[in-house]
């Protein structure tokens, strides 16, 4: 789940082509949430508050959900491959990775959150960390599958 569109279209043909791939291991897609309008007259935590509002609102009581946040933990493509395969056998029917707007999530949201991981302690743009989401998860696939894809 993302916030915002992604409008630059080399990022938009990337995210493309990885989830077409990611869909031959698993169903997968991403929905999207709708940017805040107005904000120009928002605090920062408004315009949170009213994101998280909207994820909430779009979540269900069985999703396991993960942020991408800056604070969460950083993993490598093994170990983040392990993670996703742990939640399969966990009986994790339906996970959940969300890429907030920019400025994070709200309060309600973090406390909803199972998790969070980090890509890195560097600062991304939202659309190019979804590129960055997409190809790591469809990396995860490949590791999991014995694919080779994914070189040490």
């Amino acid at each position: 789940m993302v916030v915002g569109r992604t409008t630059t279209p080399y990022i938009s043909e990337g995210i493309e082509l990885f989830t077409k791939r990611i869909q031959h291991f698993a169903p997968f897609e991403i929905a999207t949430i709708s940017d805040v309008k107005s904000t120009k007259t928002m605090t920062p935590d408004m315009q949170k508050r009213l994101e998280g509002q909207q994820i909430l609102s779009r979540l269900s009581t069985s999703d396991h959900v993960i942020l991408l946040d800056e604070r969460g933990r950083e993993y490598t493509s093994r170990e983040f491959a392990a993670m996703v395969e742990q939640r399969a056998l966990a009986g994790v029917k339906n996970l959940v990775f969300v890429v907030g707007g920019p400025y994070g999530f709200s309060e309600e949201v973090y406390a909803r959150a199972n998790g969070k991981i980090s890509f890195s302690k560097m600062t991304f743009p939202h659309e190019l960390i979804r590129l960055i989401f997409v190809e790591q998860l469809y990396r995860a696939h490949t590791i999991l599958n014995n694919l080779p894809y994914h070189h040490d």
